[in-house]
């Protein structure tokens, strides 16, 4: 009896001193900090040392220097070529052929230009040439086109006619050997004193907005309002 006591005894003893060192163990060890892996620290340092890119914006196209409008090229008149008799015949018409190369008076007050005071200039109808503008045009009340002066002196050549029994001036476009009318000591006396009697059927009008497109764009400068006087 006595050693199963013995026995009994020793394993209660040994329950008790197992049960007190696990519990001592459970209150005193600590659990160990655990480093994080290095490959945690690597990809940190990565992405602090990548480049942080910006998106930039758009960049604003440059504006390319404004150009000034080529000036509009001045389109030349086709050189005049003298037409024979019979090439007039066809492209004049009757009274046009009539007043230039004979001498003819039209009807006044019914004539084209009389009461026309368009702004432009009119040219001979035979050779195109310059020969008054309506800055010089003016109703003289005499039925027919009256100009002061004309735009170009060197195109104008006078002779005495003698016709209706006395002695008139006479005026002719001398590219075109062309009649035009006569010339008469009874114009404003502000502006020379002369009038100029001019047939409408000697003449063709250019306006003042088609000068430049029909060869004329020499004359464009009559019509500046900073233009007083003609310059010829």
């Amino acid at each position: 009896m006595k050693p199963l006591i013995s026995i009994l005894a020793i394993l209660v003893l040994a329950i008790f001193t197992c049960s007190c060192d696990h519990s001592e163990n459970s209150t005193t060890d600590k659990p160990e900090k655990t480093n994080p892996p290095e490959t945690n620290k690597q990809d940190v340092n990565k992405k602090e040392i990548n480049p942080v890119t910006i998106k930039t914006e758009t960049k604003v196209a440059q504006k390319e220097p404004i150009k000034n409008p080529e000036p509009k090229k001045m389109q030349k008149r086709k050189a005049y070529e003298p037409l024979t008799d019979e090439q007039l015949r066809k492209t004049l018409t009757p009274l046009q052929y009539q007043v230039t190369k004979h001498e003819a008076t039209e009807r006044p007050w019914t004539n084209k230009f009389d009461k026309h005071f368009e702004e432009g200039i009119y040219v001979c109808i035979i050779s195109g040439e310059a020969l008054f503008s309506s800055k010089d045009k003016y109703d003289s009340g005499c039925g027919w086109p009256a100009f002061t002066k004309p735009i170009n002196s060197n195109e104008i050549v006078s002779t005495t006619d003698f016709k209706i029994g006395y002695a008139r001036t006479e005026v002719r476009a001398k590219t075109g050997d062309s009649h035009l009318g006569h010339v008469f000591p009874d114009g404003p006396k502000s502006k020379g004193g002369l009038r100029y009697c001019i047939n409408s059927a000697s003449l063709r009008f250019i306006p003042k907005d088609k000068l430049a497109d029909e060869g004329y764009g020499e004359y464009a400068q009559l019509f500046d309002e900073n233009v007083k006087d003609n310059p010829q």
